[in-house]
């Protein structure tokens, strides 16, 4: 069975209407992605970092995977895949995908703040004063800039394995994500969709790009790799 490894980012989750921060709205009350995602920010603030995302919570908890989703499902009747996404919500699980790694963390997670291998599931608000068994505040398990990826091991060990390389949502501007696509083998076919490319097709042999959303383009890429 062929392995297809997929990356996704947050035009993967757009059209399920979950903003992201990059969009031109985007911003979270005005407020720069660094006082709510950072370590100083949470040092300085971590009750609005909290809210941040207890907002962001909410709203996962109201939204739904959109037929890019449901589509990459679809591969599974054909193909081993694997999922690995920057996002931090879990519509690519509710869509039923079997194989997902989250580079980025994930919302309806959190960790202690004194042990990162102390995780625990959580759906509600999350506030000062919640703490893990030994009383020390818990954090969202979300990787903040400048925290380490703990993760992109393991995205490149099935980067590497990958048969066909599926890039959807993503500019491919942000590291360490961008430096997946350098893991495949050579001549590995790579499929882009994004409404706004952002890659060189010069820069690779074997490059498809589908200048589509996520929710149209996923489809038509997964029926001709079913039907191929």
């Amino acid at each position: 069975m062929k392995k297809i490894s997929v990356l996704t980012g947050a035009g993967m989750s757009a059209e399920s209407g979950l903003k992201t921060f990059r969009d031109e709205n985007g911003l979270w009350e005005g407020h720069d992605v660094m006082q709510v995602a950072s370590p100083q920010g949470f040092a300085r603030d971590p009750e609005l970092v909290l809210e941040f995302y207890n907002q962001r919570r909410r709203q996962l908890l109201e939204v739904k995977p959109n037929d890019g989703h449901k589509a990459l499902l679809q591969l599974e009747e054909k193909f081993h895949v694997d999922i690995i996404t920057q996002n931090v919500d879990n519509l690519h699980e509710q869509a039923g995908s079997s194989n997902v790694l989250h580079l980025h963390g994930e919302l309806f997670k959190v960790r202690s703040t004194k042990n990162e291998n102390l995780i625990l599931d959580w759906k509600k608000d999350l506030n000062l004063g919640d703490t893990d068994e030994e009383g020390n505040q818990l954090r969202p398990h979300i990787v903040w800039f400048g925290e380490m990826v703990p993760m992109l091991e393991p995205a490149i060990e099935i980067t590497l394995q990958a048969d066909i390389l599926i890039i959807i949502g993503t500019s491919m501007q942000v590291y360490p994500a961008s430096s997946l696509v350098n893991y495949v083998q050579p001549g590995t076919p790579i499929y882009f969709i994004d409404p706004k490319p952002t890659v060189n097709k010069n820069d690779f042999t074997s490059l498809e790009i589908i200048a589509e959303t996520a929710a149209v383009g996923s489809p038509k890429l997964v029926e001709k790799l079913l039907n191929n």
